[in-house]
């Protein structure tokens, strides 16, 4: 099913295997997303094209030979490096699939130059595809899983923690907590004990993005479960915390590149 014209197509659904949350297959021309954070790993292919992305303000590149893990709770955007823009196949895993100790050794080198372990998770996506197939697909992600553990554990392990994280961690706590109904800024400055201006400052420092921009996106995160759960977009969009449907659409589309009535969209 197309989703937008000029090219762009979107595919999504949530399979029947335990630590996946969610296969996402896009191509996009145009589309652009803005820095956003996930509250999972994203386990990322190129089939064509490549892909500019920042991932915690340092620029990489996903290319057609190489696996892109990006970590949970890490500001990333993402655009086409070229002018024919590229095509995608995603792996959203839970943040239990792999030790949070690992998310900095992520951070540092999120490109994985290892063909076999891309011909591996190719593999998966099309036991992914296959309905009846979970068995198949579940001891793919297993073997998946642990080369990846053990690429990463052979990487030094990351810097400490930037000054504030602790407040900020705190903030990002109570959003998670407040997606649907929110919080005002005078509230949160008073439940943490701080000064409004030093909140916002701290969380932006820490997280890469100020904290109005990461509750649009759990909310969106949050219309994305529902509506693979088959609920309406009008239904979606209070429940995620939205005005109205005219409020997530617009949301939506510019951190997807698709309406919510055109989401999912199996082919």
């Amino acid at each position: 099913m197309d989703t937008r014209p000029a090219g762009s197509h979107v595919s999504a659904w949530r399979p029947a295997v335990a630590g996946v949350a969610e296969v996402f297959h896009a191509h996009f021309v145009d589309h652009a997303y803005p820095r956003h954070i996930h509250e999972v790993w994203t386990l990322l292919i190129v089939d064509d094209g490549a892909v500019r992305f920042d991932l915690d303000r340092h620029r990489h590149g996903a290319l057609r030979t190489s696996v892109t893990l990006l970590p949970p709770y890490v500001p990333h955007d993402g655009s086409s490096a070229t002018p024919d823009g590229f095509r995608k196949r995603v792996l959203y895993l839970d943040t239990s699939a792999l030790d949070a100790e690992l998310v900095g050794r992520a951070v540092d080198e999120p490109d994985l130059a290892d063909p076999h372990l891309r011909d591996r998770i190719h593999h998966l996506h099309q036991a992914l595809a296959a309905p009846g197939d979970e068995f198949e697909a579940e001891s793919r992600l297993a073997f998946i899983l642990d080369r990846l553990r053990r690429q990463l554990r052979q990487r030094s392990p990351a810097a400490g923690y930037p000054a504030g994280r602790g407040l900020a961690v705190r903030l990002r706590e109570l959003l998670d907590a407040r997606t649907v109904e929110g919080v005002t800024l005078g509230e949160a400055a008073q439940l943490l004990h701080a000064h409004p201006t030093h909140l916002v400052r701290t969380f932006s420092q820490v997280h890469g993005v100020p904290p109005h921009s990461y509750l649009t996106g759990r909310r969106v995160e949050l219309a994305r479960r529902l509506l693979l759960a088959g609920q309406r977009p009008v239904e979606t969009a209070v429940a995620a915390g939205f005005f109205d449907q005219a409020h997530l659409t617009r949301h939506f589309r510019r951190y997807l590149g698709v309406s919510p009535a055109r989401y999912p969209a199996r082919s």
